[in-house]
């Protein structure tokens, strides 16, 4: 069974024909995730951007029934190579030990500072109480 989270509560909706996330065999596949709140506004400082970015990812996250802390893989884009040590740093504030496979790369990017994908696993609670529905 494959569930589609077109979107996920408290962020703007997809501006395109995709899911914010796609939940099958036990993982979840986000789209990736911008530094912008829901109504479009993005913080000025780049670790703010960051921090809105995960926050942004762990909501995604949480609507299909996982987190952060399930999180084993991790593609960042960045658009300057100077983004990557405060990008570490606030990464490291919201992946700790966890420290998920990943890959990070620097690009250009639309309109975007930085964007941030990944795939994790449901939790067990979370497809038990699925499978039961």
């Amino acid at each position: 069974m494959i569930q589609r989270i077109d979107s996920a509560p408290g962020l703007a909706p997809a501006i395109g024909p995709y899911s914010q996330a796609v939940v099958a065999n036990g993982f979840v596949f986000t789209t990736g995730q911008v530094p912008f709140h829901a109504d479009g506004t993005a913080p000025a400082a780049f670790e703010d951007q960051v921090r809105v970015c995960i926050e942004n990812l762990r909501s995604v996250l949480e609507a299909a029934g996982s987190g952060l802390d399930l999180v084993v893989k991790v593609n960042a884009y960045l658009t300057d190579a100077g983004q990557r040590e405060p990008f570490n740093r606030i990464y490291a504030e919201y992946f700790g030990d966890a420290k998920p496979a990943r890959t990070t790369v620097c690009v250009d990017i639309w309109d975007i500072p930085f964007e941030i994908e990944c795939v994790a696993v449901v939790r067990t609670d979370a497809v038990t109480e699925e499978a039961g529905a």
